[in-house]
């Protein structure tokens, strides 16, 4: 009897962004983020599941598995298919296993909620919300009988999705011009946010929801832009959790920046830059402006083109470097695992406004909200917009949120309603943080478990 023939897999190399991240997914930082729809209705798992199966062939990217090269990580295409399942798990849990051979992504629902899970080495958030926008379409289109014309925002081939736009646009640079540019991005230690840690490092999430409408006329009033006010007030609540000591320490914002706005490119795979705010306590007088002009002065020197190109043109060159190719995965693990870790010592905490989200006006309808999470050691927000309904969105180790408390009391000290999630709801009511800065305020409980 004949051995049966192996069959051929097409592969595809990570991504600059992709390359380190299964190198340093450790403990609570698991390195997935999950984005949700909220419907307006309760949601049909087995037409879901139809959904999905009829969309998975125009992300090719999504059915590979990650496997490990001699020199790199690197995604193989599987057969493996996908179950959508009724949500179970913590959010952001753990989705890579070294060793393991499975797909990077989970899809799960639960109440009004469809929720996708993606181990960050397959995609961005930018590239996840591709997906799940695309997901959500092709469900509403099958549940209500829907002929939706497709989104004027989506023009992206197959082939486009899975695009590698870092080295389609990588120039090369000189070393020296290389070293320069990461040692203007280091800025040494910098203030790191406190809490009471969950001792099995279980993922604690919290959800806030406001008008969207309201925050763009505090950010118009004050002369900024959204992310500029949001980046600035979420200053102003580290600066109210720090102690006097603590204040003598810079807070590094860490945000990343969504390289399509500067790139022509859909792919859905990564293409992200991270700019790095500094923002010196000392300089604040109580006031917001005080934290604005600070930040306002910081992204617009960050934002420029040529600082864009140059940071992106860093990163990537270390991928080509003949060097760095040569040396072992296993070494590189090591490698990348130390200076992630001393990366995270120079920043205090992220901020991501992954913006507003479009749907074609025949299922825009049928959705209420969409928000978004990313696992972190320590806290990282999500910022997500659909319609008037903005999502900040936090989930972290810690059993505490006392930094997006402060935060969301600012708000609502400024006349904005905030409606507050928790997955927390075991936890006894006198021991519930209050947004209310005050008095005692019932808070809503929205979506079941996120």
């Amino acid at each position: 009897m004949q051995d049966k023939e192996r069959k051929s897999y097409r592969w595809y190399k990570l991504d600059n962004a992709a390359k380190i991240i299964p190198s340093s997914a450790r403990g609570a930082d698991t390195r997935v983020f999950r984005i949700c729809c909220e419907l307006k209705e309760e949601v049909k798992g087995d037409i879901l599941q139809q959904a999905h199966d009829e969309l998975i062939d125009e992300f090719p990217l999504f059915k590979c598995v990650l496997k490990k090269g001699f020199f790199w990580y690197y995604l193989e295409e599987s057969e493996q298919s996908l179950k959508v399942e009724e949500d179970h798990l913590p959010a952001c849990y753990p989705i890579y296993y070294p060793g393991r051979v499975n797909l990077l992504y989970r899809i799960s629902y639960f109440n009004c909620r469809i929720n996708l899970e993606v181990f960050h080495a397959l995609a961005d958030g930018t590239g996840g919300f591709i997906f799940l926008r695309k997901l959500v379409t092709r469900y509403l289109e099958l549940v209500h009988g829907l002929e939706s014309g497709k989104y004027e925002g989506e023009t992206s081939s197959v082939t486009q999705k899975g695009d590698d736009a870092f080295d389609q646009y990588y120039e090369k640079k000189k070393l020296g011009s290389q070293l320069k540019q990461l040692k203007n991005i280091s800025v040494g230690k910098a203030y790191q946010i406190r809490g009471e840690m969950d001792e099995n490092l279980m993922p604690h999430l919290i959800e806030g929801t406001v008008s969207a409408k309201k925050i763009v006329a505090l950010a118009k009033e004050n002369g900024s832009t959204v992310g500029i006010y949001t980046t600035s007030l979420y200053i102003q609540a580290i600066i109210d959790a720090m102690s006097v000591m603590d204040k003598k320490k810079p807070i590094v914002v860490s945000v990343p920046v969504n390289l399509r706005q500067f790139f022509s490119s859909e792919t859905a795979r990564n293409f992200f830059g991270v700019i790095n705010i500094v923002y010196y306590p000392s300089r604040y007088d109580g006031t917001i402006g005080s934290v604005i002009n600070v930040v306002k002065q910081e992204y617009e020197e960050q934002l420029k083109e040529e600082s864009i190109e140059q940071t992106m043109n860093t990163f990537a060159s270390w991928e080509h470097n003949i060097a760095v190719k040569m040396v072992p995965v296993w070494v590189k693990d090591v490698v990348i695992d130390y200076f992630n870790r001393r990366a995270k010592k120079g920043v205090t905490t992220t901020l991501s406004n992954l913006g507003r989200i479009e749907l074609s006006p025949e299922v825009a309808p049928y959705v209420d909200r969409f928000s978004a999470f990313m696992a972190a050691p320590s806290q990282q927000v999500c910022i997500s917009s659909f319609g008037d309904r903005m999502v900040f969105g936090e989930v972290s180790p810690y059993a505490t949120h006392d930094v997006m408390l402060y935060f969301l009391r600012r708000l609502v000290s400024l006349g904005v309603e905030v409606e507050l999630a928790s997955n927390d709801f075991d936890e006894p009511e006198s021991k519930k943080a209050d947004i209310r800065p005050e008095r005692k305020e019932r808070k809503k409980k929205k979506g079941g478990r996120k």
